[in-house]
C-alpha cells in the first residue's frame, strides 16, 4: 500500500479553512472521482482503491492518504494536485505596498514555507 501524506501551516480561520478544504475534495473528486463527507473537522474521502483523511485545525491541514497497489503509479499525480490545491487554498496571504515588494524580494527562492511532506 502506498501512502500520500501531505501538510500545511495556514493563517485562515477555522471555517474559512474548512471551506477551503471543501474546495480542495471538490476538485479531487471531480479529478479522481472520490466521494467524502465531514466527520465534525475531519473530511474522510474514499473511491475504489483510495482512501483518506483531510484534517483541519485553526492553525494547519494535513492529508493522509492509502494508495492500494493497483493505483500507486497515480501517487505522483494525486501529490501534484494536492500540492497545489493546497498552495491555492491555504498560502499565506499575499500583502501589498512596497515593504511587501522588498520583502519577497529579500527571501531566497529555496523552499516554500509550511510545507511538509513526509
Amino acid at each position: 500500500m502506498s501512502e500520500i501524506k501531505v501538510h500545511r501551516n495556514h493563517s485562515l480561520p477555522l471555517g474559512e479553512a474548512r471551506k477551503a478544504a471543501e474546495k480542495v475534495a471538490a476538485r479531487l473528486q471531480k479529478d479522481f472521482d472520490l466521494e467524502y463527507a465531514w466527520k465534525r473537522h475531519v473530511l474522510h474521502f474514499e473511491r475504489t482503491g483510495v482512501h483518506g483523511e483531510l484534517h483541519v485545525t485553526d492553525h494547519d491541514v494535513r492529508l493522509e492518504a492509502r494508495l492500494n497497489f493497483l493505483l500507486a503509479f497515480l501517487r505522483p499525480r494525486i501529490e501534484q494536485e494536492i500540492d497545489e490545491q493546497f498552495d491555492k487554498y491555504f498560502a499565506a496571504p499575499v500583502a501589498k505596498g512596497p515593504a511587501a515588494k522588498k520583502a519577497a524580494s529579500a527571501k531566497s527562492p529555496a523552499k516554500a514555507p509550511g510545507k511538509k511532506r513526509t
